[in-house]
C-alpha cells in the first residue's frame, strides 16, 4: 500500500531505518538488526500510526484516542499533533 498525499504530509520521517550488521552474534549466518529506534518517536509504532491518523483525518475525526502509556501513545500524540487533531 503506497502512501497517499495526506500520509506524505503527515510523515515525520518514519521508515527507512538502517539495517546494521550484527557480526558479534551471527556466527553461522549473516544477520542484520533493524534500528527502529531511529524513527521520529523512537519506535516502530510510527510506521503504522501515520496510516491510522491519516485514516482518522480522512474520516473527519477531530481527535484520536489510544489506551497506552508507552510508545503507542507517544506516536499517536506526535502524528495527531502533526494532523492538527
Amino acid at each position: 500500500m503506497g502512501m497517499t498525499a495526506v500520509a506524505s504530509w503527515l510523515s515525520l520521517g518514519e521508515g527507512s531505518t538502517p539495517l546494521v550488521p550484527a557480526r558479534r552474534i551471527s556466527l553461522a549466518c549473516e544477520l542484520h538488526l533493524k534500528c527502529e529506534g531511529l524513527n521520529p518517536t523512537g519506535s516502530f509504532k510510527d510506521r503504522g500510526m501515520v496510516v491510522a491518523v491519516e485514516r482518522a483525518a480522512q474520516s473527519g475525526a477531530r481527535a484520536v484516542v489510544c489506551a497506552s502509556t508507552g510508545n503507542t501513545a507517544a506516536s499517536a500524540a506526535a502524528y495527531a499533533a502533526r494532523a492538527g487533531l
